[in-house]
């Protein structure tokens, strides 16, 4: 058992945010949570009333007022640690709130490690190790589809896959381990045939969770996008256009843009590193030749890629050279049509003929709209909103690799017609790396590690 589980001390932190605000809650659990605010509270005897309640009044250490506080009451097991919780509504001086755990210190509790709460809410069984995760998740959120996915996270969408996964493998393994009992009489307890099924269909579950992720590491890190064409094709412009202020400086001289600048567009809850590039030529100006090199590494390396094209200079055989440099750099990109007020719809049409095109102008702000659109399209694919599983967290997809691997071992064993014994373990590893993601095989090493990038008062 993880020596962690046998805590038996109280814990005291800020819970929300450092610096000066109307509000701060400082959060105390423990078996002694109770017992100590209740020393620093004459205006009611705290250890007599019900729990999940308010009170309102003093807190005092001693004869000196430290604050007029709320104090919010959860008992043990009712509360977000699964222990006696006490949380203290106080004004949003820093000062009073050092005030405050200072003297709840020396009453008794110690100041709580980085993610401790949570960590204690895992141990007691009221989160498995996913839904702690999303917490962290859901707290550094900032946009529509991370908060979405961190909410379905925490209650519990990911770990019911995961343990209606490894259950219907426990109850194939037992029969199997149980056919090694009775190895003398040749008997098989564990139909093959299900069997086979059974991991054919755990296989499909654990390639689409690890496809998710690449999905899911764009909810979680926003999305690169590099916008890049020849000089004066109007990127920067079109970058104070989206960002709807003058970001980067805009000139008729081509190669003003000398380096990459890079900003951050919120569209439909998804967020976009925008990232403009110096134009893409050759030049014998060292500082603009710098610039080309870094633009060319940036589309290299951007999860999708603008190239924006000047309609009323590039010709249709440019263009098309363009595609197929693009397609030997990043093969996942959009052509973008500049200018387009300068040329008729019809001949727009008949110019580019046979080759996808959005066209836009900056300027008139015409189909402005369409491409953020485009954008959220290209890179959500309708995946985000419904009830399907996302996988967001390194260590998950990791884990998932590992199952994989260990799901194609056992279907070579079974291929092989390898013995029980030997399938066994590999149906055992598998069930291992499942374990490991939702915390039901843990070690005290990892749950530091993991807990230790949470915030001080979570």
């Amino acid at each position: 058992m993880n020596p962690h589980a046998s805590w038996d001390d109280t814990i005291v932190a800020l819970a929300t945010a450092h610096g000066v605000s109307a509000i701060g809650v400082i959060r105390l659990s423990g078996p002694r949570s109770v017992e100590i605010v209740d020393g620093l509270f004459p205006s009611k005897d705290l250890s007599a009333q019900a729990p999940n309640t308010l009170h309102v009044g003093f807190l005092k250490d001693g004869d000196v007022v430290l604050d007029e506080v709320v104090v919010s009451l959860f008992r043990a097991p009712r509360s977000y640690t699964g222990e006696d919780v006490v949380e203290l509504s106080c004004h949003g001086s820093p000062y009073i709130q050092e005030r405050i755990i200072q003297t709840c210190i020396t009453r008794g509790a110690r100041l709580a490690k980085p993610g401790e709460f949570t960590q204690r809410a895992f141990l007691r069984g009221k989160l498995d190790l996913t839904q702690a995760e999303a917490v962290a998740d859901l707290i550094a959120s900032n946009s529509a589809a991370a908060h979405h996915t961190a909410i379905r996270n925490i209650r519990g969408g990911f770990s019911e896959v995961l343990k209606n996964l490894r259950e219907e493998l426990i109850t194939f393994s037992a029969l199997i381990e149980l056919e090694l009992d009775f190895s003398q009489e040749d008997v098989e307890f564990a139909d093959r045939t299900q069997l086979r099924t059974l991991i054919l269909r755990i296989s499909d579950t654990v390639s689409n969770l690890l496809e998710s992720f690449r999905l899911g590491n764009v909810i979680r890190n926003g999305v690169g996008i590099a916008i890049v064409g020849k000089p004066n094709a109007g990127k920067s412009t079109l970058l104070n256009t989206l960002l709807n202020e003058n970001r980067a400086i805009v000139s008729e001289i081509a190669g003003t843009t000398r380096d990459t600048i890079e900003e951050v567009l919120n569209i439909d809850g998804i967020l976009f590193r925008l990232i403009d590039t110096a134009g893409i030529r050759e030049s014998t100006d060292v500082i603009e030749a710098i610039g080309v090199e870094r633009s060319l590494e940036k589309m290299r390396t951007a999860d999708l890629v603008l190239y924006l094209f000047d309609v009323s200079t590039e010709t249709p055989a440019e263009l098309e050279a363009a595609v197929h440099r693009l397609s030997g750099v990043n093969n996942n990109y959009l052509l973008i049509g500049s200018k387009s007020d300068l040329l008729s719809d019809e001949a727009l049409a008949a110019r580019y003929a046979g080759l996808d095109v959005l066209y836009l102008s900056a300027r008139t702000h015409h189909h402005v709209d369409t491409l953020k659109q485009r954008l959220v399209d290209k890179v959500l694919q309708g995946q985000v909103g419904g009830e399907s599983v996302i996988v967001t967290n390194a260590r998950h997809y990791a884990a998932l690799q590992q199952v994989a691997s260990s799901l194609s071992d056992i279907r070579k064993g079974m291929d092989d017609m390898i013995p029980g014994d030997l399938l066994a373990l590999d149906i055992r590893r598998c069930l291992h790396y499942l374990g490991e993601i939702t915390g039901a095989v843990t070690n005290e090493d990892q749950l530091d590690y993991i807990f230790s990038k949470f915030c001080i008062g979570k």
